[in-house]
């Protein structure tokens, strides 16, 4: 079965999502994100995606605290990104408890620090984080379009060692409308040995199967939760 990562997005230390990366558009569904990882937790949940959306507008870490509250009182493993831009950033992550982080505007921007952080931290602790819009690689809480398409990015970084990518398509992001099937298949007949991670667009357990047929390795959804599109019943059926 596919790995079930849920998303806890963290604004102002609230677990919130927006719509397609727009922070206009955020909606809060929990004053305290401790509370939502516990819930998680209780039915069977092992794996946590947090996002500093604070951490990646202001291109630091800033909601570390909160990631440390939900690391020492459950037992999630969690993967932790936004705002990680120097070592002092990803120190502070890891040592607030991230057991993994995904990176994407480093990558972009400073691709040799990426690759002294893949050597340091080796590949099962960093995992590529590949926000995709119009197939070009968004940056800073996606507000900023890179240069660089796609494909060419994933090999480049693939070829240096990654063997986990976070592949978002902003376009389907908390939109409820069904993940990029084709594009992620299109990354996994390239790559097929890589622990491809779908986010974006998971509006019900019906798309989280078909992205399980499709032979992807792991998932992270949100929306489709805080909405009632999922319960964590119906989820708990499908953990195994």
């Amino acid at each position: 079965m596919i790995e079930l990562i849920p998303a806890i997005d963290i604004i102002d230390g609230k677990c919130v999502r927006l719509s397609q990366g727009n922070y206009d558009s955020k909606k809060v569904y929990n004053e305290n994100p401790l509370e939502v990882a516990k819930e998680f937790e209780a039915y069977g949940i092992r794996r946590l995606h947090v996002v500093d959306l604070d951490g990646a507008a202001s291109q630091h870490v800033v909601n570390y605290r909160t990631l440390e509250q939900i690391a020492t009182q459950t037992s999630l493993i969690i993967d932790f990104g936004g705002g990680i831009k120097t070592s002092g950033d990803i120190e502070i992550a890891f040592d607030s408890g991230a057991e993994m982080i995904t990176l994407g505007s480093v990558a972009v921007k400073h691709p040799e620090l990426f690759d002294e952080w893949l050597q340091t931290y080796g590949n099962e602790k960093i995992i590529l984080g590949a926000d995709v819009k119009d197939n070009r690689i968004a940056i800073n809480g996606w507000k900023e379009e890179s240069p660089q398409e796609l494909m060419p990015f994933l090999n480049q970084h693939i070829n240096k060692g990654v063997t986990k990518v976070l592949c978002t398509d902003i376009s389907r992001d908390g939109m409820l409308k069904g993940p990029a099937l084709d594009l992620y298949r299109s990354i996994m007949e390239a790559h097929p040995e890589l622990h491809l991670i779908a986010s974006g667009g998971i509006s019900g357990m019906e798309d989280i199967l078909k992205l399980d047929e499709a032979g992807i390795p792991a998932v992270v959804f949100g929306k489709a939760i805080y909405e009632g599109r999922i319960s964590l019943k119906e989820l708990s059926r499908y953990i195994i």
